[in-house]
């Protein structure tokens, strides 16, 4: 040991070296124990809601309306004015 460098120099070094290491080994305890447990465990299958009606496999019908000459015209024209702002 060096003689100009202090015993508490050493263990400002040596203490957070041992405490990270302690605190490694202990995760890595824990993340093996947690990761044997859920291997075991089998999630139970999710219980089903009365009180929501079962959903139908498709989305809503598309809706459809036929917009007359003057509404075609009147969206074209509000078209171009909101495309003339940019």
């Amino acid at each position: 040991m060096p003689e100009h460098v202090s015993t508490f120099m050493w263990m400002g070094v040596a203490f957070p070296a041992a405490l990270t290491v302690a605190c490694m080994i202990g995760l890595a305890r824990i993340r093996r124990r947690v990761r044997f447990e859920t291997a075991r465990w089998r999630p139970a299958p999710a219980p089903s809601l009365p009180a929501v009606p079962p959903q139908p496999g498709s989305g809503p019908r598309r809706e459809f309306v036929e917009l007359t000459p003057a509404e075609r015209d009147a969206f074209a024209g509000l078209v171009r004015q909101l495309d003339d702002g940019n």
